[in-house]
This record gives structure tokens, C-alpha cells and sequence, in this order.
């Protein structure tokens, strides 16, 4: 039997696939908008919003009273509840993000430069309190991250001895700019 209008309702209540069919094709337009509006953010999810959509038709059809309204309102009123359903299931569940999808935006080369002049001319004005040996120390230790071991070894200093420098360096950092913020 050939689905239409004046009998597609009877053929979902026998479990006819015809009429399940005649929806899709006849009012699948205006379910899929009513579901666009409120999940359009979530393109992936529509789909299967839709296909929850007919199977729900399919299994309340009894619901459906012809002498209340058409079945075009029914479908639409069944569309929305289900689009909001399939809403609040999203937010509950936690966002992920592969990291393949995810795009970290590069530095401008210039900015990055200019970053570094300011911070290498920084550093520099804070190692200017120290002895020549000491700034090195420094310079090796906290901006090229050597480990202390290493850095001593380069420059002729004893283990204790470069924590010994490094203690009385920072100290000396310390004092000079409490008395600049004093000023």
C-alpha cells in the first residue's frame, strides 16, 4: 500500500514502513529546521537528533489525536522537545578537544625579538650589581638553564662554592630592589 496523506498515520500505528518513509520525505524539511535552530553550533549532532526524532514518531504515534491539531504541529512539537533533549545532553557531557584540531597561533618573529631584547636588556639590568664572574654564573644558571654542577665546572668554580656565589648574588638582587621601590 502506497503511502499519502489520508493514510500514512494508520500505516506507522500497523509498524508499516510506508508511512514512516512518507514522513521523512514529507515533513523531514520542517523537523530538520526546528532541530537547526536550536542545535546548529553542533552540526554532528543533528543527524542523529533527527533520526531520534522519526524513531520517536514511530513509537508514540498513539500519542498523536488527530482531533487536536495536524500532525505537522504534533511532529514539529516532538522535534523541538527532542532537539532540546539532545541539547541538554551536550552540556552535561565534559568538552574535549583532540589536539590535531586544536591550531596554536605562531608568534610574530618580530614581536618575539622584541620580547627578548626587552627581556635580555631586563636581566642584564639586573645583573649589573654583581662581579663579572657572578653575572656569568647567573647568566648560565637562570637564563641558559644549565644545572649549577655545570656551570661551575665552565667557569673554574667549586660546587660549594657557586651556591655560596648564587645565595649572595640573590641576596644582593634583593636588596637593591627593595631600596628602588623605597625611591
Amino acid at each position: 500500500m502506497k503511502a499519502d496523506e489520508n493514510n500514512f498515520v494508520n500505516l506507522i500505528r500497523q509498524g508499516r514502513e510506508e508511512g514512516i518513509r512518507y514522513v521523512i520525505e514529507t515533513y523531514g524539511g520542517l523537523l530538520k529546521s526546528v532541530v537547526r535552530k536550536r542545535l546548529s553550533p553542533w552540526p554532528d549532532r543533528m543527524e542523529e537528533c533527527m533520526n531520534d526524532i522519526f524513531l520517536g514518531i514511530w513509537r508514540n504515534i498513539d500519542r498523536f489525536d488527530e482531533e487536536k491539531g495536524s500532525f505537522a504541529g504534533w511532529a514539529a512539537g516532538a522535534a523541538r522537545l527532542e532537539a532540546i533533549d539532545m541539547l541538554r545532553r551536550i552540556k552535561r557531557q565534559p568538552q574535549t578537544v583532540s589536539l590535531e584540531d586544536v591550531e596554536i597561533p605562531r608568534e610574530d618573529p618580530a614581536f618575539e625579538e622584541l620580547a627578548e631584547q626587552e627581556l635580555s636588556r631586563e636581566a642584564e639590568e639586573i645583573l649589573a650589581c654583581l662581579q663579572p664572574k657572578d653575572q656569568e654564573l647567573f647568566r648560565r644558571i637562570f637564563l641558559e638553564e644549565e644545572e649549577p654542577e655545570t656551570a661551575g665546572d665552565a667557569l673554574g668554580i667549586s660546587r660549594d662554592n657557586v651556591y655560596v656565589r648564587l645565595f649572595r648574588g640573590k641576596r644582593k638582587i634583593r636588596s637593591k630592589f627593595q631600596e628602588r621601590k623605597r625611591a
